[in-house]
């Protein structure tokens, strides 16, 4: 599959949002090409499908006031934290029903990353995300409407994890965050990271299979 790659720079999560349905609706349409965003957000707590709420430590209006911005969206998974030094991609991808093998994807990308920099790496079924021992490296939350995905992945580059410690991150009270930053003991260039996860994502989804418009769900 071949797919355009846009770096949006720092963006706020509104814009960002907005601008993602655009795009989706015009990938759904067959209009434009399936795009991969990269992005940074300002501090955001977001909150999806599987949210209730309860894994907000304070109110909403307490996080207002601290500068974070609070949103309720359509992807999956419960709540999570986005910032800068944090490296978002938002792959407006046709998927079809193929939903499963798209995460499986989308976590190889991210491993493959942090294998360029020599660290290990693992993902499982009953926490979805990418792992090093106890810790979370990167968080997934996809929606699918129409056949095509949107939302996708935050991979916690130089991201101040403090910030995680208002919130149980995806509702796991038992085990932590980390970043690239903490594993390698030194900051990295975004420009840099953007490269790889780029690159791992052209390797990975070279070979998949574009389904024709008129699988992808329908309007």
């Amino acid at each position: 599959m071949e797919f355009i790659v846009e770096d949006w720079g720092l963006k706020s999560y509104q814009e960002a949002w907005e601008g993602q349905k655009r795009l989706h609706r015009e990938v759904a349409a067959a209009k434009r090409a399936p795009t991969l965003i990269l992005l940074e957000h300002p501090r955001t707590i977001t909150l999806g499908r599987a949210a209730t709420g309860e894994n907000l430590i304070f109110t909403e209006s307490w996080y207002q006031k601290r500068g974070f911005e609070v949103f309720w969206v359509e992807r999956g998974g419960d709540v999570t934290y986005h910032g800068p030094g944090q490296l978002v991609a938002y792959p407006i991808f046709p998927v079809a029903r193929r939903v499963r093998d798209f995460l499986r994807l989308l976590e190889a990308t991210v491993m493959d990353v942090a294998a360029s920099y020599g660290i290990e790496t693992y993902a499982t079924p009953g926490y979805a995300g990418v792992w090093v021992g106890e810790e979370k490296l990167a968080a997934f939350g996809v929606a699918v409407k129409r056949g095509v995905a949107l939302h996708g992945l935050a991979l916690n580059v130089n991201t101040n994890l403090a910030d995680f410690e208002v919130i149980v991150p995806c509702g796991i009270k038992d085990k932590g965050v980390t970043s690239l930053q903490k594993l390698l003991g030194r900051e990295l260039a975004m420009d840099e990271v953007k490269e790889k996860l780029a690159a791992a994502f052209v390797r990975r989804f070279t070979d998949y299979p574009l389904p024709a418009p008129g699988s992808w769900g329908g309007r």
